[in-house]
């Protein structure tokens, strides 16, 4: 390792000014070379990059200062007191994405395995506190083996500063925690705490405990992979919300996610030149959307039909595909968009698809981002499994995040909205600012076929053809009750429109709420089901 500089308190020259400025040059190329080339090959040979590469992709070229980066810890024993280098295993400070000022921290695993001690720790603290002071986004590059054993509690007290800085950071600044090695134990919960999650397959993994502890535990077998790689939580767990192959492609989504957030709670998030028309017509949309309700489609290619250019941003796009939850844009401007997904379980929602939504609406709420409901729902799903799981303190979780929610909100019903499900996913009654539906819309208790078996069963019974009479009950109950126009009618629906012009409908209605200020009773917090 290098040595430290010369010891303060020696004579100088008043020409001396130029050796110290070399010396100063020389231990700043020893900090940015790191450990040397044989443990950069290493990290590299495991198919990562190092940290400063992984700072350079995600932030403007040129654009990073460093903070602290002459720190060395300051613990004996074991050894440490001849092995100090400088960062001390983490590389933190600041840059820009597209412009905008952007908190970077990054674990160098080739320092001590990027482990956290005491020093490390103190720079990372230092870093949350000036994004949030500053308020601007904080992204943690995580490649670390855990709390550094050498320096005991130490260490542990150091998670425990970032835990509570991130749970003050919460809904104020946006978070985001890209997994790109290892991360074990307690300190996996930062990047559980924060906003959105990013791992990359095959060199990432999250586990509490790993696969030697459930053995000797359990006695089960599993690889890291297996217990806590990219590929099972973002299908399974649901603790990642993006996976991706690479690190390159994972750290330029974080970057395209970026330019879709506000620096802070007290911004709205950045608007973009668009040259889709306002007023193009979706006439694709009336061949997309079956009007048998029994016919699934895919909500992606509607949701391409009426957002800018076609794009968007899914969030936990392989877990709970029930549902989905989405950023684009409309006229340039950012939206949040929840949909039902009539592909997988016909739409429902379940206990996985409630967290998925509620989590969701939080954040767009806490960054103010308007928030776009498509729903095509029938229902909650039926079973022992989801009611023995709580899906009724679960759906109570996405009917909390609406009803709390203070942005712009906007439902659309292309088709059924049944029951206790239509109510929880933005209805008009807890506080849409506008309700609107397509012509193929079926508002009601239930569908008609058992609505019809409970309200008529005597008559079906009795008749001397049942199914006939079924039949006839079903086609009465829908004319009466389940046409188009009977919410609008009443009064719960702002508008029935024609499908083609979903998109000019839904930008000018969002402009016209883009000033809409609600303020939620006063109170220290609300207490939120679980």
């Amino acid at each position: 390792m290098t040595t430290a500089p010369a010891p303060a308190g020696r004579a100088l020259e008043p020409t001396d000014i130029r050796g110290r400025v070399a010396e100063l040059h020389s231990i700043r190329e020893q900090a940015l070379a790191g450990p040397g080339e044989r443990a950069t090959a290493a990290q590299h040979a495991k198919g990562k990059l190092t940290a400063r590469e992984r700072i350079e992709l995600l932030l403007d070229p040129g654009s990073f200062q460093e903070v602290e980066q002459l720190r060395r810890h300051r613990a004996t024993g074991f050894g440490m007191e001849v092995k100090k280098p400088y960062t001390d295993g983490v590389i933190t400070g600041w840059g820009t994405v597209e412009g905008r000022t952007v908190f970077v921290y990054a674990h160098d695993f080739r320092i001590f395995g990027g482990a956290l001690g005491e020093a490390h720790a103190t720079k990372i603290h230092k870093i949350m506190d000036m994004a949030l002071a500053t308020g601007a986004p904080l992204v943690s590059l995580n490649d670390g083996a855990g709390a550094r054993i050498q320096e005991g509690v130490s260490a542990l007290a150091g998670y425990g500063g970032i835990f509570q800085r991130n749970t003050r950071a919460s809904g104020v600044i946006p978070q985001i925690s890209v997994m790109l090695g290892p991360c074990a134990g307690g300190a996996a919960y930062s990047p559980a705490l924060s906003d959105f999650v990013f791992m990359v397959r095959d060199t990432s993994q999250m586990f509490i405990t790993g696969p030697d502890v459930v053995r000797a535990v359990t006695g089960e077998e599993i690889s890291q992979n297996g217990l806590g790689g990219a590929d099972v939580h973002a299908e399974t767990s649901g603790v990642a919300h993006f996976a991706y192959d690479d690190e390159e492609t994972c750290l330029a989504e974080v970057r395209y996610l970026l330019t879709l957030l506000p620096q802070n709670n007290r911004e709205a998030p950045p608007a973009a030149p668009c040259a889709d028309a306002a007023a193009r017509r979706g006439d694709v949309l009336l061949d997309l959307v079956p009007a048998d309700g029994n016919r699934p489609y895919d909500m992606t290619r509607v949701i391409e039909e009426i957002v800018d250019d076609g794009e968007f941003l899914e969030v936990h796009e392989r877990w709970a595909r029930n549902i989905i939850c989405a950023l684009a844009r409309l006229d340039g401007r950012v939206v949040a968009i929840v949909a039902n997904q009539p592909q997988s379980l016909a739409g429902v929602l379940d206990i996985a698809a409630s967290e998925k939504a509620a989590r969701f609406v939080q954040m767009c709420d806490a960054f103010n981002i308007p928030i776009l409901t498509l729903l095509d729902v029938p229902g909650f799903l039926p079973g022992v499994d989801q009611e023995h799981g709580g899906i009724i303190r679960h759906g109570a979780k996405l009917l909390y995040a609406y009803c709390n929610a203070t942005v712009p909100r906007i439902s659309l019903i292309l088709r059924k909205a049944y029951g206790g499900a239509y109510i929880v996913m933005d209805s008009q009654s807890i506080g849409a600012d506008l309700t609107l539906a397509w012509p193929t819309n079926e508002i009601a208790v239930m569908g008609a076929e058992g609505a019809a078996n409970v309200i008529f069963r005597r008559q079906i019974a009795a008749a001397e053809d049942p199914e006939a009479m079924r039949q006839k009950m079903v086609k009465e109950y829908k004319s009466e009750l389940m046409h188009p126009y009977y919410a609008a009618e009443r009064g719960l629906v702002d508008d029935v429109i024609d499908p083609a012009q979903t998109r000019e409908v839904l930008i000018r209605s969002l402009a016209m709420l883009r000033s809409k200020h609600a303020d939620l009773p006063s109170r220290k917090h609300g207490n939120p089901p679980q």
